[in-house]
């Protein structure tokens, strides 16, 4: 009896934090016309999927944190390109695009390879082709603020970047690079890699009768290696939904977190009957055994529309703020985490 009464008391204030009510929409950071966006679309009458794709589509549009759709995160020949994805519960269909190039709305054609493919992930200029077919036009990625932020990267002798083993020495000049005869390892440095480098929306809806969809959308990590492709676009990595369970979606370091597919995990934990909550911070714990210092967070609910979040807490990272929307709120409302 004392051993329930302890789990009680662990367990509650986890599961207190998110009264179930459905449908409920959550998505991470503090992107607020997002989560407003999906909420109507459920409103109106539109599916879970549907409203993954206009709340997320909605940052494309915004720009979110200059970490979402175009004019961001330069990678290191100074172009911005896009990474989405888009996940259907009830079927299992994913929709995925990577590396896409000159085309704004990259959650709308992940949507578009459930539609009219049988496949999963198209990538670089052929998933641009692809986007060309399925009529959304050719735009420029390119804005002032891109150019600015990759000219002073330039400046900087091109830091923080991601090589690593090679000649010239990657962590005072910019390249050409080419490997090192002999491989010394060198530990990347958390001051390296700023906090605020790479953020993306990742989205989880479940509708009225438990059926869940979810997505993500960013551009990616800043001064990335052209061709570099992070978690966001790789289901069970980026998100993931089921509808027998529940969705997460995962943001942060794409590089290290994809390593463990940590939306997948937190929906078998989920699965098993664990609180959304405790299995969010199981996921980032998992992930803090190997890497201590990354940059992550991951938001999880169940069918029943209960939810949480979790986040690894780092010197400049020890809250982390996500949007919900549910009937027992009167409006889509940011919440906080502390982190673990």
């Amino acid at each position: 009896a004392t051993v329930v009464l302890l789990l009680l008391a662990v367990l509650t204030p986890a599961a207190a934090a998110s009264a179930a009510a459905l449908p409920v929409v959550i998505n991470t950071w503090a992107f607020r016309t997002a989560a407003e966006t999906a909420w109507r679309v459920l409103e109106s009458g539109g599916s879970e999927l549907d409203a993954v794709e206009r709340g997320c589509g909605q940052c494309e549009i915004d720009q979110c944190d200059g970490s979402v759709g175009y004019g961001g995160s330069p990678d290191e020949s100074g172009e911005t390109t896009l990474d989405a994805m888009i996940m259907d519960g009830n079927t299992m269909e994913v929709g995925a695009v990577a590396d896409l190039r000159r085309v704004k709305n990259a959650i709308g054609v992940a949507r578009k390879v459930i539609e009219y493919t049988k496949h999963t992930l198209l990538v670089g200029e052929s998933a641009s082709l692809f986007a060309v077919r399925m009529g959304f036009p050719y735009e420029d990625l390119t804005t002032q603020k891109s150019l600015s932020l990759y000219s002073e990267w330039l400046n900087q002798s091109c830091q923080p970047n991601y090589w690593k083993n090679v000649v010239p020495d990657s962590s005072t000049s910019c390249g050409p690079y080419k490997r090192r005869e002999e491989v010394t390892y060198k530990e990347q440095t958390s001051a390296q890699r700023s906090v605020q480098n790479h953020d993306t929306i990742g989205m989880v809806v479940i509708g009225v009768s438990g059926t869940v969809a979810s997505g993500t959308s960013t551009n990616g990590a800043i001064h990335k290696l052209p061709g570099r492709v992070g978690d966001s676009p790789i289901a069970g990595a980026g998100s993931y939904a089921d509808s027998t369970a529940g969705g997460a979606a995962a943001t942060g370091d794409g590089d290290i977190m994809m390593r463990f597919l940590p939306s997948y995990q937190a929906v078998e934990y989920m699965r098993m009957g664990i609180d959304p909550t405790v299995a969010c911070q199981k996921v980032i714990s998992r992930i803090k055994k190997y890497t201590p210092k990354f940059f992550g967070a991951i938001i999880c609910a169940n069918t029943t529309g209960s939810y949480g979040a979790a986040c690894n807490k780092i010197p400049g990272f020890t809250q982390f703020h996500f949007m919900v929307s549910s009937p027992l709120l009167s409006r889509p409302t940011e919440q906080v985490v502390d982190c673990i």
